[in-house]
């Protein structure tokens, strides 16, 4: 499955948040059934993400890149030893959660319909 990670950026005197780029990796590409009158180009699923979500740039990659930015470092101040950390979310089950939450919306939708 996907990971997407945040790689923040330093930031520009005129920037109203902090900017950053939206990286994508262990991506698995899909293969598309072209329809009657449809041309042969290859559909790019990231087209216009970066604009709609705020991102500088959306980086895409098959292979696992680590952001090191994204490693929390502490320093145990009693004996010196460094403890990285890094936090992974586990999304398991949040496909499911979502289409259960689509289904009951369009329920209740149709319920308010009738």
């Amino acid at each position: 499955m996907a990971r997407l990670q945040i790689l923040e950026l330093p930031e520009g005197s005129g920037d109203e948040r902090p900017p950053f780029i939206l990286v994508v990796d262990q991506y698995v590409p899909r293969r598309y059934v072209q329809g009657i009158g449809q041309t042969a180009e290859p559909v790019d699923e990231f087209t216009g993400i970066a604009e709609q979500i705020g991102a500088r740039a959306v980086l895409v990659f098959e292979e696992t890149i680590d952001i090191p930015a994204n490693e929390v470092t502490l320093t145990d101040a009693t004996d010196g030893n460094v403890v990285r950390i890094r936090v992974e979310p586990d999304l398991t089950g949040f496909h499911e959660q979502v289409m259960d939450a689509v289904a009951k919306a369009q329920a209740d939708a149709r319920a308010a319909i009738r």
